[in-house]
């Protein structure tokens, strides 16, 4: 009994032993098959695309500024006095035109230095013809001597005349001096301008060289653009030469290179006003290494010229240039272009990303000069990183596989993806077309697993 139950306990563990062997044997050598089908070559990925087209294309160069001037002046007084007139338009913002009295001085001080001198002026011819006379006789007395000899200057009184005649051209200059310290005794504006801002009023007594107001002409005001260096090509400059006048007016043709522009501010509502690029200055801006060309609004204040809100003095305004038009430009979309660098384009149904060389770009659209040719079908859906080669369908292609996907779809799987697309208020197709597009997302972002 005993041996059996010895035999019994050696017997149990091998046996136990041998099976798992021959199950480890039977795993090893059938082992577990990949279930994983090959990745799909239909399209997941759907994208808007255009055909790119060779244009001539109007370039418009963006700028920004403030309103100057184009004729600023302090005005001064010449002669002292008390302001006992000033006109109703001598005030901050007040129009005048050329020609107008702004303030009056009191003037009898300066009336009474003009019949002063009156006086003296017909002293002084008083004097010129008894000296007149006195040179006549002297010339008589010297006939009756009978001496044969010429009589000198001074038998003559030539000099006492001259001098009588000195003290007549000075007595009329002193009078023409005080005649025009009279007429200055009437502020009268140098030009159609404004008042920028006044500094006297009336019943103050002002001196010789005081401050009036400061005013600026109302013909024309300017604006100084800066234009970036890539711009410059693209521009139709105004530049200037020595003999510009000579060649103006030998040129008849009516070319002109002055370039229009739009100028527009926010600051009052939506504010508009044309004018022209009439030059450009004559340095390069040190700090900002640009060059800046000057814009001028003919006369801005005038009604039948410019509607609405007026411009002012040192208002921020942007600036709308027109350039040159490029013949045969490839323009895509700015937001077409990743990193500044390259784009994609769809080639027999791949995604191709392509390098591309820039001419000229606003915030808007780009000029290509290298990278694209005409006919290419440039993508337009924002992609991020996705490698090339990636099999992808346009939008109209997208439909017809939506389409079709949707025939061969049970009755009772349409039904309930037909409810989805109501709730999300679309098409089943267009959400056909997102699940395709999720799914091509997400398997770009998934690791890649090598077999």
């Amino acid at each position: 009994m005993s041996n059996a139950l010895k035999l019994k306990k050696i017997i149990l563990p091998v046996t136990i032993i041998l099976i798992t062997i021959a199950l480890m044997m039977v795993i090893f050598k059938n082992p577990p098959k990949s279930q994983r089908s090959k990745p799909s070559k239909a399209p997941q990925m759907t994208v808007a695309t255009t055909t790119i087209t060779p244009q001539t294309y109007q370039v418009m160069v963006q700028s920004f500024g403030t309103v100057k001037p184009r004729t600023q002046s302090v005005l001064f007084a010449q002669v002292s006095g008390q302001i006992n007139y000033v006109s109703k338009q001598f005030r901050d913002g007040g129009f005048f035109e050329e020609g107008d009295i702004l303030i009056k001085l009191d003037d009898r001080d300066h009336r009474a230095e003009v019949k002063i001198a009156q006086a003296s002026l017909v002293s002084a011819q008083q004097t010129l013809q008894e000296e007149g006379a006195r040179v006549r006789q002297a010339e008589a007395d010297w006939q009756r001597l009978g001496n044969g000899k010429a009589p000198s200057a001074l038998v003559l009184r030539q000099p006492q005349f001259e001098a009588a005649k000195a003290q007549v051209l000075s007595a009329e200059a002193l009078l023409d001096k005080v005649k025009l310290s009279l007429e200055r005794t009437k502020i009268v504006a140098p030009y159609a301008g404004r008042i920028l801002k006044k500094n006297v009023d009336i019943g103050q007594v002002i001196s010789s060289n005081t401050q009036l107001a400061d005013i600026f002409a109302v013909d024309y005001v300017e604006i100084r653009l800066p234009i970036k260096n890539k711009d410059l090509p693209l521009m139709k400059l105004p530049e200037e030469y020595r003999n510009a006048h000579e060649q103006s007016e030998a040129d008849t043709s009516g070319n002109s290179m002055t370039s229009n522009v739009v100028i527009s501010s926010d600051l009052m509502g939506e504010q508009i006003w044309q004018g022209n690029i009439v030059r450009t200055e004559s340095a390069i801006d040190e700090m900002s290494q640009q060059l800046y060309v000057v814009a001028q609004i003919i006369r801005p204040y005038d009604g039948e010229y410019n509607q609405g809100a007026q411009i002012k003095m040192g208002q921020y305004v942007t600036a709308q240039i027109t350039g040159r038009e490029v013949e045969n430009a490839l323009v895509i979309p700015s937001s077409a272009i990743y990193q500044g660098s390259y784009v994609y384009t769809v080639e027999n149904g791949l995604l191709m990303r392509k390098e591309v060389k820039l001419g000229w770009q606003n915030g808007t659209e780009s000029i290509v000069t290298q990278g694209l040719s005409a006919g290419d079908e440039l993508v337009l859906t924002s992609l991020g990183q996705v490698s090339s080669g990636t099999p992808v369908a346009t939008k109209g292609q997208s439909q017809t596989s939506s389409k079709a996907s949707t025939a061969k779809m049970s009755a009772q799987r349409k039904e309930k993806l037909q409810k989805i697309a109501d709730e999300q208020d679309i098409t089943v197709e267009e959400l056909i077309a997102q699940r395709q597009a999720m799914r091509a997302a997400k398997a770009e972002t998934m690791p890649k697993v090598n077999n």
